[in-house]
């Protein structure tokens, strides 16, 4: 069981004592300092939007965050089964205040969470992050009289809002993915992406389609991370049908990873490597991701003409570095497509009408165009960590006996090896540090990130 309050949010797993779990007091808490701190930024706005994913415990979550939104006075717009992507941009449409997606982004299905976004529809800032939390643990909030209670209406247009504004956008092609009469077998990992996806697929013109783990039930066929070893299923569909390619999404539909004709994995971190290479060809700019990702997008970027910028990891971070250097495209190595001219915000959706559109445009498979990049390998690790664990002191330590290597301090601490780099960092959602290594080869990257794993414990456990 676990909790883990951060500036970006509240996760944890539902059941168990408050304080230890995402308890209802912890959601009541939190949703009433995220309110507090949303009034003291707009006091004269008193709408706020929600949706959730398809999780077992949306519905009580949601009960819990509606209830304590409208007992602080404010009025609620609640997009019911949604994504994280959608609900951003309707904070925006609907000039809400800010708003809070009900997911547990790619956590088991015992997990759930609260997002918060401002009122640009863009996840919350450290320091408010910070505020937020002050005022639920020092339960700095007051609720209203009954006169002035808030109020909750549902909406369910932005499904069909969110899939006009992708498809309407300059640089999806519908008509060049509707001639290729792609064949797309979807693997939706029992959540709202079992809504999402086919829709959109069917408005860009996609007509065979097959949905795997299509029920909206929360409970999650396999792992909902959409890493190699949780998409089996999907590679064996894809092999069996004689379909083009496979997509699969996690439980909130910001990240996103495709399966070639025959199987194998295209790879999440391409994902972002061929929807900038797509992008930069009609639009030249520069490009952000985090640190933790491929090096192939520098490589991609510079190839258009572009600069390459790398950035802390977290949305956050990446959104900040994108309009800090103007960027016409960012995201992340876990499958997550930032397109700012749409909205600064994860996507899913986007991303598959630019990739369908880019794999319309190549003529060929889908196996052909992932041979145009650079194959780089990403040994993507973690080690669980006891509560109050001081990763600082850990990373100090594994610094200083790598001091002759090239070495980044700013998020965690990431080391480079000639042509080869190994990135440690504690997750802000999970108990765990993270150790990802890239390299030109598989084992060498493997190697890379046991080697520092094995430091890691050598130094926990002196």
């Amino acid at each position: 069981m676990a909790l883990i309050k951060s500036i970006s949010g509240i996760r944890g797993t539902i059941g168990g004592k408050p304080g230890e779990t995402l308890s209802p007091l912890d959601v009541v808490k939190f949703t009433a300092g995220f309110g507090t701190w949303l009034m003291e930024q707009y006091p004269t706005n008193k709408k706020v939007v929600i949706g959730r994913d398809g999780r077992i415990s949306g519905e009580m979550v949601r009960s819990l965050v509606v209830s304590t939104l409208n007992a602080l006075g404010l009025d609620v717009v609640d997009l019911g089964l949604s994504t994280t992507p959608t609900v951003e941009m309707a904070v925006v449409w609907e000039k809400a205040a800010g708003g809070i997606i009900l997911t547990a982004s790619h956590n088991p299905k015992d997990w759930n969470a609260l997002k918060l976004l401002n009122h640009e529809g863009e996840f919350i800032s450290a320091e408010a992050g910070a505020k937020v939390l002050d005022y639920a643990d020092k339960e700095a909030f007051s609720f209203v009289g009954v006169d002035k209670l808030g109020t909750c209406q549902v909406n369910d247009t932005y499904l069909q809002r969110h899939i006009d504004a992708v498809t309407g956008y300059a640089l999806v092609d519908v008509k060049a993915i509707h001639k290729r009469k792609f064949k797309v077998v979807v693997d939706a990992v029992n959540s709202t992406g079992a809504i999402f996806v086919p829709a959109l697929l069917k408005a860009l013109g996609v007509e065979d389609i097959v949905v795997l783990n299509g029920e909206v039930t929360g409970k999650f066929a396999h792992n909902p991370e959409p890493l190699p070893e949780n998409l089996v299923e999907l590679s064996r569909e894809v092999n069996k049908h004689h379909a083009d390619l496979g997509i699969a999404v996690d439980p909130d539909v910001d990240r996103l990873c495709f399966v070639c004709e025959d199987g194998s994995m295209f790879g999440e971190e391409y994902t972002l490597v061929a929807v900038a290479d797509y992008i930069l060809s009609k639009r030249p700019g520069n490009t952000v991701s985090n640190m933790s990702s491929t090096k192939a997008l520098k490589e991609v970027t510079l190839k258009h003409g572009g600069q390459y910028f790398p950035s802390a990891v977290g949305e956050v971070n990446v959104v900040r570095k994108m309009k800090e250097v103007d960027a016409v495209i960012g995201g992340e190595g876990n499958g997550g497509i930032i397109v700012p001219d749409l909205h600064y915000g994860r996507d899913a959706l986007i991303g598959i009408g630019l990739f369908l559109s880019h794999l319309a445009h190549h003529k060929k498979s889908i196996k052909n165009l992932r041979a145009q990049y650079p194959d780089y390998f990403i040994s993507k690790n973690k080690i669980e960590l006891e509560p109050h664990v001081d990763t600082h002191a850990i990373f100090s330590k594994i610094g200083n006996k790598y001091k002759n290597n090239p070495v980044n301090t700013e998020d965690g601490l990431k080391i480079e090896f000639e042509n080869d780099w190994v990135h440690l960092r504690p997750s802000n959602t999970e108990p765990i540090i993270r150790i990802y290594a890239e390299s030109d080869f598989e084992t060498k990257a493997n190697n890379i990130a046991q080697r520092l794993m094995q430091d890691i414990r050598e130094v926990m456990n002196e």
